[in-house]
């Protein structure tokens, strides 16, 4: 087993081979920029335990250290959205699992550093619920969750998008992975959402920020602190 193969098997059966350090680094370099804008979303349909995702987050991270480490509610604010604009859909559980805790292990050891021993556990335990939210097992290929066997359930993907306001305030929104892309997988077909003149064919709206049209969510939270995040549902 190398780095880059877990087992002979896992290969043979999913097609799984990790990409190296060296290429990792390779590829973001060419979107250097996004990398290291906090806000920037980032979304890998297959992401392992976390390759991409990971180093996408420390660069987001240095960010946040250079410019906020003087004070902590700052910086938990600014980390909270770093970590908010990180999402993956990954087939295997075990992979899942382990991306969510390499991610929040990151998140962790830098706060502790940061906080210098006055870290508020209800910061770490609002970073687990968002990695929880936006890290999931699932198929990017047909759009559905997966049970513990690999297998597609009937549950479209489901991501919450994380919209901080107000000083410490979260806005969370549900959307469908499906809708949230240009089309629908039906029997390995891809469906335009528009119809004629680019209106919208589903319940869509018009977003002012991007110029674009985007699915309205289904479901919508209530503003709460992001330090409560986890206790709104």
């Amino acid at each position: 087993m190398t780095g880059q193969v877990k087992s002979r098997e896992r290969v043979q059966e999913h097609g799984e081979v990790f990409t190296n350090e060296r290429e990792v680094n390779a590829m973001l370099d060419m979107v250097k920029q996004e990398t290291e804008r906090i806000d920037s979303r980032f979304f890998e349909p297959a992401c392992g335990d976390g390759n991409f995702l990971s180093e996408v987050l420390r660069r987001k991270l240095d960010v946040v250290d250079s410019r906020y480490c003087r004070s902590l509610p700052e910086w938990e604010r600014y980390a909270f959205i770093a970590v908010g604009s990180i999402y993956g859909v990954e087939l295997l559980r075990d992979n899942t699992i382990a991306c969510r805790e390499r991610l929040y292990g990151i998140v962790e050891s830098r706060y502790v550093r940061v906080s210098k021993g006055s870290q508020n556990q209800a910061f770490l335990d609002a970073i687990a619920f968002v990695l929880e939210r936006n890290i999931l097992n699932g198929n990017a290929l047909s759009l559905k969750a997966v049970d513990e066997h690999g297998q597609d359930t009937d549950e479209p993907i489901v991501f919450s998008e994380w919209s901080v306001v107000l000083g410490d305030k979260v806005k969370r929104r549900d959307f469908r992975l499906d809708e949230m892309l240009e089309g629908n997988v039906d029997k390995g077909q891809t469906r335009s959402l528009f119809g004629a003149g680019n209106t919208p064919a589903v319940d869509w709206e018009y977003d002012e920020e991007t110029k674009s049209f985007i699915p309205k969510p289904i479901r919508e939270y209530p503003l709460t602190s992001l330090y409560e995040v986890m206790n709104v549902e």
